[in-house]
């Protein structure tokens, strides 16, 4: 079984037709419901209907998470070692496509860039790579894991789809976690924002958390990239595939990310954009779906709106990010191409501040209160 076979039992089912057939006593029903919610239940809390009702979700969201996280949000930052890419993802500045010099850091170059963003205390990593194994073999993962273990506690990997084995190998080195997008749910829309590369092929993308999870990760962050495929849709399949890795493999811990879709050099505009209303009512309804699910805020949202979120559910925030290739210490980050712009800007411990204004207790390390 495989969250796949789910995905195409669903391409019959008439989403929208049943998303504005969700009146008001559908929603109200759903929240006076103390018990595990359901898939209808969600696309309840999905549906235009809900938006009135967003102070009431609010509310029953606080709630829950501060049954099942308390106060803390753990930070993190992102660490590109690499832009080469040979897929032509009609979305993403680095595609093959877009003309530009390619960057890989060497391993020493690596350490730079980990004692930079160490220094600012943090010490959960996320690695990314594009899509290109000539260039970033798995022997060069393999030894850029070990090296940064010396820096973090904890090293997520959010790098090209690789086997059960070869996950194994990164586990094994030190890696504890696994980030992967399916960037889109809708087969149709993904075959063509995919046009060709390893990555065009759909089920290999949607079956990589089963493998990183078989692998050994301890914890598997994932979701669809807003801005491309029918919003509510996609975040009612992005809950479900949450929803089937938790029941699978129950000692996996499952999160669920937000990312809105910007323009970058050389990419195609977003064509399905997610207003910030939207943005609100989809953290809502996926913690009322799964309480204990871990929500993750990157830095493509604005300060200010960032800052509303920290009472409605989330449990991570990324904070200090630069999204090229060295840009922390080995490059200027101004001559490093990016994957996408980063708008809030703050730094970590401004950031901290923020969190610690807001009530909440920042965590640098996922075993330490700092």
């Amino acid at each position: 079984m495989s969250f796949l076979n789910v995905v195409l039992a669903l391409e019959t089912f008439d989403f929208n037709a049943a998303l504005h057939a969700v009146t008001a006593a559908d929603v109200e029903r759903t929240l006076s419901r103390d018990e595990q919610l359901d898939r209808r239940d969600l696309l309840h809390l999905l549906a235009p209907a809900a938006l009135p009702y967003l102070e009431a979700m609010a509310q029953k969201a606080h709630r829950l998470t501060l049954q099942h996280f308390g106060r803390v949000i753990s930070l993190y930052a992102p660490l590109y070692i690499s832009d080469y890419c040979a897929n032509s993802c009609t979305y993403c500045g680095f595609h093959a496509g877009v003309d530009f010099p390619r960057t890989k850091l060497t391993l020493d170059e690596i350490e730079q860039e980990a004692a930079a963003i160490a220094a600012t205390g943090i010490r959960h990593i996320l690695v990314l790579t594009g899509e290109a194994p000539a260039q970033t073999p798995l022997s060069y993962l393999a030894e850029a894991v070990h090296r940064l273990r010396a820096h973090f506690s904890s090293i997520a990997l959010e790098i090209f789809p690789l086997d059960e084995a070869e996950y194994r190998t990164l586990r094994e080195a030190g890696a504890d976690s696994l980030t992967v997008y399916q960037e889109v749910y809708d087969r149709a829309i993904y075959q063509e924002v995919h046009p060709a590369g390893r990555k065009a092929d759909y089920v290999w993308r949607v079956q990589t958390p089963e493998r990183g999870a078989r692998a050994g990760f301890r914890a598997l962050n994932l979701g669809p990239l807003f801005g491309l495929g029918e919003p509510r849709r996609e975040a009612w399949l992005a809950a479900l595939h949450a929803r089937w890795l938790e029941e699978e493999f129950p000692d996996v811990e499952v999160s669920l990310s937000l990312p809105r879709m910007t323009k970058a050099a050389g990419a195609i505009a977003p064509r399905a954009l997610m207003s910030d209303r939207e943005f609100v009512q989809f953290m809502l309804a996926w913690r009322l779906f799964m309480p204990r699910l871990g929500i993750t805020i990157s830095t493509r949202e604005a300060p200010a709106f960032r800052d509303r979120l920290v009472q409605l559910g989330a449990t991570r925030f990324s904070c200090g990010s630069k999204t090229g290739v060295g840009g922390y210490a080995v490059r200027k980050q101004d001559e490093a191409p990016v994957q996408f712009a980063v708008t809030d800007n703050r730094s970590v411990e401004e950031v901290a501040a923020m969190l610690r204004r807001s009530g909440c207790q920042p965590i640098f390390k996922d075993w330490e209160l700092v």
